[in-house]
């Protein structure tokens, strides 16, 4: 008898979830919603409501009334040479991302052997598996001055070069491991595998077929390229970028870790927050990145690079 009744209580359960989808639908993303709008969203909205508080310069207290004056204090030529810096070295962090993975991407798709397809991929996937401060403290020894690199650089005759390239304005330093372009090295390295997978995926999505009918209409190995596999390509293009873009535009473990002394983005916030304790200019800080991946994820997701990423 109970079981009877158990059994008929589950069908008139069931019963009502199929004549109230709506109510099944609830019940599905509710919990999910839930976690996306309390862990999620909820910090970004306070973090953006910190933004337009003030910190009193007499007192050092957070006044927690509306004004623009945090975001005022962003126009100090300070604040501007580091959104210049960190915009300018995410962006060229991607260009060269895109000019090492397109070849390799390619080869692995459209010339590697099945076993050194398997064996490059491991190459490139193996980095992510040992932890990311790790790898960058391993840099720091490598670009110091008493590291290999420099040591190789030294007895290939190519440390003269080195040297003059570290005394250009705006790469600069005593060595590669505190320099800007030890930076670029670094996060070049690190971020490299998230450009690499996108424009593989997408490489395995272009036919053969249309390879093969360009070839036949007379297209060379390059036209083929540019007016067939480049345009197919580009969506996984656009998604390495959103990745290798804003990873750098924000990170602040590779320039802290480096020990440089130009500050980026994450440093400013870091040393804002918890240096000077104020936390409505750090938040400032990361709204305005917040609002440059907004304004780019729009524009690549009109180009289709969401296509590549799910």
């Amino acid at each position: 008898m109970t079981q009877t009744t158990q059994t008929t209580d589950k069908a008139d359960l069931f019963g009502i979830l199929y004549r109230r989808p709506f109510l099944t639908l609830i019940i599905l993303l509710g919990p999910p919603l839930l976690w996306l709008l309390v862990l999620y969203l909820g910090p970004l909205f306070t973090l953006l409501l910190q933004s337009f508080y003030h910190l009193d310069p007499f007192t050092g207290l957070v006044l927690r009334q509306f004004t623009l004056a945090t975001y005022r204090d962003l126009l100090t030529s300070a604040n501007l040479d580091i959104f210049a810096r960190s915009f300018v070295m995410a962006l060229v962090v991607t260009v060269a991302a895109i000019v090492l993975a397109l070849p390799l991407a390619y080869t692995m798709v459209r010339l590697a052997s099945p076993r050194w397809k398997g064996f490059l991929y491991l190459l490139v996937l193996l980095p992510l598996w040992s932890s990311y401060l790790i790898r960058v403290y391993a840099w720091k020894l490598i670009l110091a001055k008493e590291g290999i690199l420099t040591y190789l650089l030294t007895h290939l005759g190519l440390q003269g070069w080195v040297e003059k390239i570290l005394h250009l304005p705006g790469i600069g330093g005593p060595s590669l491991a505190v320099s800007n372009l030890g930076i670029f090295l670094v996060f070049l390295y690190v971020w490299l595998p998230y450009m690499i997978l996108p424009i593989h995926a997408a490489l395995e999505r272009v036919p053969d077929s249309l390879i093969e009918a360009s070839g036949d209409l007379g297209a060379r190995g390059w036209q083929t390229f540019r007016h067939v596999i480049f345009p197919l390509t580009l969506p996984g293009i656009l998604a390495g970028s959103v990745f290798t873009f804003s990873l750098t535009l924000g990170d602040f473990v590779v320039p802290y870790s480096l020990g440089n002394s130009s500050y980026f983005i994450g440093q400013a916030v870091l040393a804002f927050q918890g240096t000077s304790g104020n936390i409505p200019l750090a938040a400032a800080f990361t709204v305005v990145p917040m609002g440059i991946m907004i304004v780019y994820l729009l524009v690549a997701k009109r180009l289709g690079a969401f296509e590549q990423v799910s």
